[in-house]
């Protein structure tokens, strides 16, 4: 490969574009199936059209805070592995620590960082973030359609174990992406300045606006809680770390 040449101009040429965009397609495409899918399987579950609009009303709103999180830190990975590649990955992980560990990997397994880039090196770390995301992927299509026997083993057969089995999974799976700004690596308390703050007050805040829209039946506070609570931990977390 041709070392002279800028690795940014092959990072967002036509072609790089081409590709992002099939890749991105499919999961709209995806979404849309499974979209359509959901509304036939509601109407046969006896669902009524309210219901069904009241659940699409807050789903679109919940997605609004991490939809705009990934697209202000998109813009941190689009300065070191170009547009249609963040594109891309953004779209199917989500993950923009992720995604620039992994592409610091590819880097310096050809002895250079991302700050530093030239085509080769940028064409490792995008095969390194991808092949990265591999495993996730296929676990999914091998073993998706076996956690209802999970489910049914962990719950011993009692069907109102699973809601509880299924929260207390996301509160550790949150709790474990947390932990690092109030932990170190030897597992001792180390409070983390600025998400450590954003941490907490989204969390207090999340809870008050849930407990108040439950207690005094606020419709669009309970639908908007998560993403007033979220930018709000991340605005304080700002002024943290701005003015300390």
């Amino acid at each position: 490969m041709n070392e002279s040449v800028n690795y940014l101009d092959l990072a967002n040429s036509p072609l790089m574009w081409l590709g992002a965009a099939v890749a991105v397609g499919i999961v709209v495409f995806q979404s849309v199936l499974f979209f359509r899918k959901s509304l036939v399987a509601a109407k046969e579950a006896g669902i009524s059209q309210e219901q069904i609009n009241s659940a699409i009303k807050s789903s679109a709103i919940s997605s609004i805070g991490p939809a705009v999180v990934i697209l202000v830190t998109m813009i941190s990975l689009i300065v070191s592995m170009g547009a249609p590649v963040s594109w891309m990955r953004l779209s199917f992980i989500g993950s923009v620590n992720y995604e620039a560990m992994a592409a610091g990997f590819g880097a310096q397994a050809m002895g250079t960082s991302l700050e530093n880039l030239d085509p080769t090196s940028f064409a490792c770390g995008v095969w390194v973030m991808i092949c990265g995301s591999l495993g996730w992927l296929i676990f999914t299509f091998l073993f998706t359609d076996k956690m209802d026997k999970v489910n049914h083993l962990m719950s011993r057969g009692n069907a109102k174990m699973v809601p509880l089995i299924s929260a207390g999974a996301m509160l550790g799976a949150f709790a474990n992406l947390g932990s690092g700004s109030f932990f170190n690596a030897e597992n001792q308390f180390a409070f983390g300045g600025a998400p450590a703050i954003a941490t907490i007050i989204g969390c207090g805040l999340m809870m008050f606006l849930t407990k108040t829209a439950k207690d005094k039946n606020i419709g669009w506070l309970r639908e908007w809680a998560f993403a007033i609570s979220m930018f709000t931990g991340m605005f304080c977390g700002h002024l943290w770390n701005t003015l300390l």
